[in-house]
């Protein structure tokens, strides 16, 4: 089984209507989403790190 088969499986997001939005709301709007990718980002490291952890233990 692939590592990615056992992550939960959820829905995509519904995309938001831009032309809607002002140019203030649309920059805050990419903040937003700038600082959700370091989040997601860090949280990636966080596993790789747990996983190499693993690994090295295991190959003993």
């Amino acid at each position: 089984m692939d590592e990615w088969e056992s992550e939960p499986r959820r829905k995509a997001p519904q995309l938001k209507d831009l032309s809607l939005m002002g140019i203030a709301e649309l920059e805050a709007y990419i903040a937003g989403l700038e600082a959700e990718i370091a989040r997601a980002r860090a949280e990636i490291s966080s596993k790789l790190g747990h996983r190499g952890g693993a690994e090295a233990l295991f190959k003993r």
